[in-house]
């Protein structure tokens, strides 16, 4: 990559493809049922024969990464969380293929203060889950593994850069990581919750992207999901009461990064300046 070019966006999931090397290499003799509509990178339904269900992804990191990621959802299964289970993890030529549970509902069609309040609520019972976990890096002094790349902003335009520069300030002014035992999910948003036919919350998916270390984080991702959705006065006066204004700042620096790096690489000019306007809401 020369010193001007654009880093390149994270390319999607080809499921069928990766199916057959599945199969090729562990026997599970899986049938494809189709493409997942939502997610950014792609995932792909698939059916074991003995009827079951599952959803097959790439995952990120080692075999013995998701190996640990597939304990500690387990354990939060046994206490009663709607995660999923981990049925298969299998080496492939990029790295590990995921097959897991497929839960139950559907992505909600109607985001209101009811489900915020509930995916609130949701994450207290994530506290102490992952002692076993590394805690995840915020990537405020360094480009991130396809995503927080620092890259982006520092080559697209003025505002992206001053964003930049404040990010890492406050990766060196401030605590750079989390602290604590709960499983962390990096992206807890209403893309990643699935719901019955009256709205009932009946599976979080997704947990790609898992660590241990406050479960508050789960909220400040969870407010920019809900960016543009709804007025939001009272879920910004419950993030000011619930974080130290410190962690909430790093905590905001990380999402603000994450956001406007992926818009620029993934998305369009319009979506940017949304993330930057957003972004800049708690700059100082």
């Amino acid at each position: 990559m020369s010193a001007d070019e654009m880093p390149a966006p994270v390319a999607k999931l080809d499921a069928q493809q990766l199916l057959l090397e599945v199969n090729e290499r562990s026997g599970a003799g899986l049938t494809f049922l189709g493409r997942a509509a939502a997610g950014e990178v792609g995932a792909g339904f698939v059916r074991w024969p003995d009827g079951r269900e599952g959803v097959l992804t790439r995952g990120f990191g080692s075999l013995d990464d998701l190996r640990r990621t597939a304990r500690v959802l387990d354990a939060a299964r046994s206490d009663g969380l709607p995660v999923p289970q981990y049925q298969l993890l299998t080496k492939v030529t990029d790295g590990v293929a995921i097959v897991q549970e497929r839960l139950p509902g559907r992505p909600p069609e109607v985001i209101d203060r009811a489900l915020l309040e509930t995916m609130i609520a949701l994450t207290d019972r994530f506290a102490g889950q992952a002692a076993d976990l590394p805690v995840p890096s915020m990537y405020l002094l360094e480009s991130g593994p396809g995503f927080c790349l620092h890259e982006s902003l520092q080559r697209y335009d003025d505002r992206t850069r001053r964003l930049l520069d404040w990010v890492r300030e406050v990766g060196r002014d401030e605590p750079s990581g989390m602290t604590g035992d709960d499983l962390v999910h990096l992206d807890f948003h209403t893309g990643n919750v699935l719901v019955d036919e009256r709205g009932d919350l009946t599976g979080v998916v997704d947990w790609d992207g898992v660590g241990r270390g406050d479960r508050r984080f789960g909220l400040v991702t969870l407010r920019f999901d809900a960016e543009s959705r709804l007025p939001l006065d009272w879920y910004d006066e419950l993030l000011d009461d619930v974080l130290d204004p410190a962690v909430l700042r790093v905590y905001w620096a990380h999402m603000s990064l994450r956001l406007v790096d992926w818009s620029i690489r993934h998305h369009t000019p319009a979506d940017t300046t949304r993330w930057l306007d957003f972004a800049e809401t708690r700059m100082n």
